[in-house]
């Protein structure tokens, strides 16, 4: 019922149980990951956390993006709070083409209902180098 998929699949429901989110196994570095199959400026990443229990499970996770399908990339923002069901990260217009939801260096769970990345398709224009 926890299937990757599930975390990009536009519904926003935060009851895990109703069939909307996705959850890994209990590892060391656990991780989601989304490949956008091209660089994309990122703007902005917005994680929809869990609320019928165990909302706990995505503090400390790390947003990394970049071009390493190996989560190694930079840290956009780092969960510090779960507060609230929606988790918003500014990242600044981070280049890459793999976001990534990483826990890392513990034994963790990573839990998501939903995950919204903003940002433009990198074109030419954004070329520095011919």
């Amino acid at each position: 019922m926890g299937y990757a998929n599930k975390a990009i699949d536009g519904v926003k429901e935060t009851n895990y149980h109703k069939g909307s989110c996705s959850h890994t196994n209990i590892e060391k570095d656990s991780w989601w990951q989304v490949d956008l199959k091209h660089m994309y400026k990122i703007t902005n990443v917005v994680l929809t956390n869990r609320r019928d229990c165990c909302s706990e499970r995505l503090l400390h996770a790390e947003i990394r993006i970049g071009n390493s399908p190996d989560n190694n990339n930079q840290v956009c923002g780092t969960v510090t709070s779960v507060a609230d069901a929606s988790l918003p990260f500014c990242c600044n217009g981070m280049l890459g083409r793999y976001v990534s939801v990483v826990i890392p260096r513990q034994l963790a769970m990573v839990t998501l209902c939903e995950v919204e990345i903003y940002g433009d398709l990198v074109t030419d224009e954004y070329k520095v180098c011919w």
